[in-house]
Order: structure tokens, then sequence, then C-alpha cells
């Protein structure tokens, strides 16, 4: 059964108004996936959408439309305050199909993850250039208990948010990084040069995947794409 739904998110971040639209609308995979906007009323948005409401650096929706009434939008308000901040009004709305709890308690929980990056990404790594990379877990990583044994093969069992913690995995150049976000879906590494995003969407009924924002000079998207994918399926590799 179909039923609408919206997620409303406000909050300050200290940039600048057209920096914050920057980040919203420039699609590089600074803190989402690369995307990309055809930057007027009326042009092309990602998926198929159109864009609706084109008024940098303050206003922007994209939209979405399928049968039966199905649509899919996503708007951004953005306004200047004293001191350097910028707020912004985040509002996710369409419709759901079916297994609707599950679907907005995952979407819900995804938007604070995805905004909680956008402000990392404002505060450390505004504007520069980046690599994009993503690996998504094997079949055995949408089991219950999947996100536990990540975070153990991680070695951040006993880490909490804010930690300073040390990285040695197979595969992978050592990270010194701090544990910006942790919660049981999703855990966020913040190093000197990158963001590394972990998603425990098997609470969700899919596999656990992997982002990874890379400002290095020197960062390669294919080759750390293809360690973190050998990774994780060595994680999974005997995991039933």
């Amino acid at each position: 059964m179909s039923e609408e739904f919206e997620i409303v998110r406000e909050a300050e971040l200290r940039a600048t108004p057209e920096e914050v639209w920057d980040a919203f609308t420039s699609g590089t995979g600074g803190w989402l996936w690369p995307m990309e906007y055809e930057p007027r009323e009326g042009g092309a948005a990602p998926g198929g959408g159109t864009v609706t409401v084109w008024e940098p650096p303050h206003r922007f929706t994209a939209r979405m439309e399928g049968e039966d009434g199905w649509f899919n939008q996503l708007e951004y308000v953005i306004e200047g305050r004293d001191g350097g901040l910028t707020s912004y009004r985040y509002v996710h709305s369409g419709v759901f199909t079916d297994d609707w709890d599950n679907q907005y308690d995952g979407a819900s929980r995804h938007t604070d993850f995805y905004l909680h990056t956008l402000a990392q990404y404002l505060r450390y790594f505004s504007r520069r250039p980046v690599a994009y990379a993503a690996a998504q877990g094997p079949a055995a990583s949408s089991a219950s208990d999947a996100f536990t044994v990540l975070r153990h093969a991680l070695g951040l069992d006993e880490a909490s948010q804010g930690d300073s913690v040390q990285l040695a995995l197979p595969g992978i150049e050592p990270l010194d990084a701090v544990v910006d976000y942790l919660d049981p879906y999703f855990i966020g590494l913040r190093t000197d040069d990158a963001l590394y995003r972990f998603f425990g969407r098997n609470a969700f009924g899919a596999p656990v995947g992997i982002a990874l924002h890379l400002f290095g000079e020197k960062a390669d998207r294919d080759e750390a794409e293809h360690a973190w994918q050998s990774w994780l399926d060595g994680v999974f590799a005997q995991h039933p």
C-alpha cells in the first residue's frame, strides 16, 4: 500500500550560503555520491527528475514523478545568519510503496548520517577536489549481525565517538582517524584527507556498504575502491 512520507531536518553550519549551496547542488561527491543537476528551473535532475526551483544560493528543489501519484522530492532552503553561520532546512518527501515503517526508518537514519557528513565536509574539506569511491558487501553481509562483524573487523569494538584511532587492515594503507560518527547503524571516520563512511544497511534488508570521500592530491579512486572492496569481501568470506 502506498503512503506519503516527509523527513525534515534543520541545522546551522559554519559556512557561507554559497558554500552550502555548492555542497547541495554541485554533486562532486564531497559528502554524498556524485550527481549532476542542470542549473536552471526545468533542468534535468538525477534519476530522470526535474529541477523545479533554482534560486541560488537560497532555494533549490528537485522532483521525480511516476505512475499513480508516486513522487520523490528534495527541497533545500538556505539562509545566511550572523557570525559566519548559515542555516538550512532540508525536506525529503515522497511516497513509499511497501514496508513503509522500515523504509521510513532507513531513510530517516540515513538522512541524519548524510547531513552529519555534510557538516564534516564543510568544516574540514569545503570545495576541495574529491575522488569518490564505494564498496558493497556480499550477500552474507545482509545478516542481522553483519554490522557488528564489520565494526569488529575495523577494530572499533571499544571505540566511542570522538576517539582517535589507528586502523591496520589487510590490503589497506594504515589510517590515523577520528571517529566522527558512531551508532548501531553507521560509522564515520575522518582523517586529514578523507571521510570514510560505513553503512549498516543490513538493518534495513540490504548488504552493508562503504563510501569513501578522498581529498588527497594523489587520491586514486579505482585503487581505493578495489582495495576496500577486496577487504570487505574478505571480512564476510567465512560468514554464513
